[in-house]
């Protein structure tokens, strides 16, 4: 009986032994892919965990607006995040117009300048996010200023929302959405004037307007409208508003004018005139302007509807407004250089689309659907002839016909808004004016300073004739293709004109 029980004993012993065994088997092969990785990549795991918690832990506590999330959700605090998401996918748009322009601008350019083109509209988003960020966004909309200027928080550095005239997050946008949002706009009026200044510029100079035009003109002019500044309330008894929704002025009018006093001081590029007549330069890329055209008409679903600053229902009835406002101004541009030079030109049909998209940019909040789709129409009238009497009249050289879709356009779409919207019509008057004046004060100032600074704003005469790729940054965007061989394309002799107005040199 006794040796029975210990053969028992022994057997569930060897039976808890086997099962031991087998569970140790079974955890040896869940660790032995771990066996092979080093002892000290293992320790990094829990090494990771901490970094991530202290770098969360880090960045609640450098936002100076961090957002306390509320137990409860309420109505206002839901709305809130929605504009706060929506103006972050706008400014994503609006950034991304800098790629259409950079296309844009240079396939209408000529291919030894494409580098120097592309470069140029790289840049200018980063410089004038800097110039921005020290002063820009506070001379716009610091509350600590006057009506000529803003004032208070540059650097970002005030937590106060109250600083840059906004309401307390949710009533109001978070600081960081706001700068981002304005920041796409300061650089998009910087952009223009590359391309009207295009194929002869230094390429220092052009660095040096750029943050002069983000950090101090362009933002002393938004105040008066956006910052609550000169032009939000004037007239009699204060009773005249200056209506630009989105900036027909603002934004694209500054970097018109800035663009025409910049072409002009410049003066024409090598070849351009021929016995006083312009001749044609064509650009080396058409397929690079289409898809430039295209991807600014997209970036524009930013630029306008985002200009609504919250996600309302009105967003949608914006966005059809300036898509109503393109494609009539596309139509119309197409027609008008069919009838006038017996060709539908491709250029003018881009240039025609712009044109509407500008125009509409002032009164897309509130003008009906036949004023936006007049307004784009007239746009891309305007656009065909204003090309032709720069080119022509005033002779004024603009590769691209930036001053055209810009300046003029900007202009008009302005004045549409006490035509076909609610604006008045003096006031608009008196707001183009008074902007367009400042800036081109304020332009010729820079132009000039600048050009003492760095001795003369216009490369050299072989400088602009092989090509500011080679001159100015040492590379070519096509190496290895056949290159045109003239500022024409056509001989590969000096081309006639090349002592004429040279500009600052």
């Amino acid at each position: 009986m006794t040796s029975e029980l210990t053969l028992r004993k022994r057997n569930r012993a060897k039976s808890r032994s086997s099962r031991g065994l087998d569970r140790n088997s079974r955890f040896r092969k869940i660790l032995s892919p771990f066996k092979r990785i080093p002892i000290y990549w293992l320790a990094c795991i829990p090494l990771a965990a901490l970094i991530v918690s202290v770098w969360d832990l880090a960045a609640t506590a450098a936002d100076p607006q961090a957002i306390e999330i509320p137990e409860t959700l309420d109505a206002e605090y839901v709305q809130g995040v929605l504009n706060t998401v929506w103006i972050i996918v706008a400014s994503v748009l609006v950034i991304f117009m800098n790629a259409g322009f950079g296309m844009l601008e240079t396939g209408l350019c000529r291919q030894k300048n494409a580098v120097n083109i592309l470069s140029k509209n790289l840049i200018v988003f980063a410089l004038a996010t800097i110039a921005y960020w020290a002063f820009g966004f506070s001379f716009m909309y610091g509350a600590n200023g006057v009506g000529f200027i803003g004032m208070g928080g540059f650097f970002l550095s005030s937590g106060d929302p109250a600083t840059y005239g906004l309401d307390p997050f949710p009533a109001g946008l978070p600081i960081s959405v706001s700068f981002l949002f304005q920041v796409a706009f300061a650089a998009t009026a910087a952009t223009i004037v590359s391309g009207a200044v295009a194929e002869r510029i230094k390429y220092d100079a052009f660095l040096i307007f750029s943050l002069l035009l983000t950090g101090l003109s362009y933002p002393i002019s938004g105040h008066w409208v956006w910052g609550g500044g000169l032009l939000s309330s004037f007239g009699p008894e204060g009773a005249w508003s200056f209506a630009d929704f989105a900036g027909s002025t603002v934004v694209h009018s500054v970097g018109g004018w800035a663009a025409l006093v910049g072409a002009a001081i410049l003066g024409p590029r090598m070849g351009k005139y021929e016995d006083g007549q312009p001749r044609a330069m064509p650009g080396h890329n058409l397929s690079l302007a289409t898809l430039g055209c295209l991807i600014l008409w997209i970036g524009w679903f930013g630029f306008n509807p985002g200009s609504e600053l919250a996600a309302t229902s009105n967003i949608s009835y914006i966005a059809v407004t300036t898509n109503l406002a393109a494609a009539a101004g596309g139509v119309t541009g197409t027609l008008t250089s069919w009838i006038k030079d017996g060709k539908p030109d491709l250029t003018m049909t881009i240039n025609g689309i712009l044109a509407g998209l500008v125009a509409i940019t002032a009164g897309c909040n509130d003008m009906p659907y036949w004023g936006a789709a007049l307004t784009g129409a007239i746009g891309g009238i305007l656009v065909v002839f204003s090309v032709s009497f720069f080119d022509s009249v005033a002779k004024i050289d603009d590769p691209v016909g930036a001053i055209s879709v810009h300046l003029v356009n900007g202009v008009w779409g302005t004045l549409a808004v006490g035509i076909f919207g609610t604006g008045n019509i003096i006031a608009q008057a008196i707001g183009i004016l008074t902007i367009g004046g400042f800036t081109v004060l304020m332009s010729f100032i820079f132009w000039y300073a600048i050009s003492a600074v760095v001795g003369g704003i216009r490369v050299g005469e072989e400088e602009e004739f092989n090509g500011l790729d080679i001159g100015e940054h040492g590379m070519e965007a096509y190496s290895g293709f056949v290159k045109e061989t003239s500022s024409s394309g056509i001989t590969s002799s000096m081309p006639p004109g090349m002592s004429g107005d040279r500009g600052l040199m």
